[in-house]
């Protein structure tokens, strides 16, 4: 107990030290803070959409009389809600879309568009707290860290300690890590708790961060055994961290997409839409022929009598995204593929790893973004089912009837 409050007493005068803890303080804080507000702004933003799009399906019902039409002219919204813990870690939030306003027409042309507003960052991320803890955490500790032996040396009091205090360097290194650690995760608890995120959720992200501090302890306390002076000592610690936290998941990041090609959405959106346009030039058959063989229900009622009708423009809607099927596969399994070998690799380099977890916890990963894209398939493909009946039936058009036409559901 005499060792820990004397080196509380030399840390509280140490001017360098307070400085680096405020600025790690202030870092984690302020990553809450716009994590914070981003969330908020995509919940906001989700709200107004609702209420708009409740407005307007009752407009366009008011104004198109026909299912055709109503299928053609109004627009379903789709959203994926930011999880009560999504302000640690925004993730794929950022690149991939959460929310779609879809139509009764081919789905792959929809589904790949995004309105995001920053689709391409830095390799090495955004401003959140995921990215403090990952990639500025290990900063703050080097230099809390890296002159504790050399700079008792240059002073010539090292070996006098090393004598006299059993397990000095142990106790002040480790108030130091503990400072910055209570620094690091105050402003976590505190967002997480008003958050509601969970006690489970708050003890995972914490352990995450001890034990990514750990490490680099590690990293700190071997080079600080080599007897370097401190100038050395940071230079090849910052040099580490420069290869760990920048350079390596840059390359694993290039070395994955070099090995796993996929198709590019751009592409799909394109080819589906050609297909689609060119439909229009193409014999009724040319459509009606591949649509019947995923669809043989319908064969008996499949026959076009005029130049133009509702359940042939349809038809080749669905053909259109037939036509692309393979194409999204092959970029759905790939990027599948991509975010697995990632999560082997990220072993490699522990910021891209804590990364990694934390937007597990917060649910911004490639998965999450995998399961909204699946719910949206999911509900239009209920559209589809209640739409076909009633144009190839030729079914009245009833205020009743349409008001059993599928709402997207969300599950968070």
């Amino acid at each position: 107990m005499t060792d820990l409050l004397r080196e509380t007493w030399f840390l509280s005068r140490d001017r360098a030290a307070l400085v680096w803890l405020l600025i790690a303080l202030i870092s984690a804080s302020c990553a809450v803070a716009f994590g914070l507000g981003e969330v908020a702004s995509q919940r906001a933003t989700i709200d107004r959409l609702r209420a708009a799009d409740a407005v307007e399906r009752d407009y366009m019902a008011e104004q198109y009389r026909d299912w055709g039409s109503a299928g053609y002219y109004t627009f379903h919204l789709t959203y994926d809600p930011p999880s009560d813990f999504a302000f640690a870690a925004l993730g794929q939030r950022d690149s991939s879309p959460w929310k779609h306003r879809i139509r009764m027409l081919a789905l792959e042309g929809q589904i790949y568009e995004t309105d995001a507003a920053n689709p391409d960052f830095a390799l090495t991320g955004r401003f959140d707290y995921a990215f403090v803890v990952a990639m500025l955490a290990p900063l703050f500790l080097i230099l809390l860290l890296h002159d504790l032996k050399a700079r008792e040396r240059a002073f010539g009091r090292f070996e006098l300690l090393e004598a006299s205090a059993s397990g000095l360097w142990r106790v002040r290194a480790g108030l130091r890590f503990a400072a910055l650690g209570i620094a690091l995760l105050l402003p976590l608890i505190l967002a997480g708790s008003a958050t509601g995120s969970g006690v489970a959720f708050l003890f995972l992200a914490g352990a995450a961060v001890l034990l990514h501090l750990l490490f680099w302890w590690a990293v700190v306390a071997w080079t600080n055994r080599r007897g370097w002076t401190a100038s050395v000592n940071l230079t090849a610690l910052f040099g580490a961290w420069l290869v760990l936290a920048v350079v390596a998941p840059a390359g694993i990041k290039l070395a994955v997409d070099t090995a796993i090609e996929i198709p590019d959405g751009g592409d799909i959106i394109l080819t589906q839409r050609e297909a689609v346009n060119d439909a229009w030039d193409l014999p009724v058959s040319s459509t009606m022929e591949p649509f019947l063989e995923r669809h043989p229900a319908w064969s008996d009622h499949a026959t076009i009598e005029s130049t133009f009708e509702w359940k042939w423009y349809y038809a080749f809607q669905q053909v259109g995204d037939q036509n692309v099927e393979a194409l999204s596969i092959a970029y759905r399994e790939g990027r599948d593929r991509r975010d697995r070998l990632s999560s082997i690799l990220s072993w490699l380099t522990p910021p891209a790893k804590l990364e990694r977890v934390f937007e597990s916890l917060a649910n911004t990963d490639v998965e999450a973004t995998r399961l909204y894209e699946n719910r949206v398939r999911a509900y239009h493909a209920q559209l589809r089912t209640f739409y076909y009946p009633k144009l190839f039936l030729d079914a009245p058009f009833t205020d009743e009837a349409l008001s059993e036409r599928p709402v997207y559901v969300q599950l968070r």
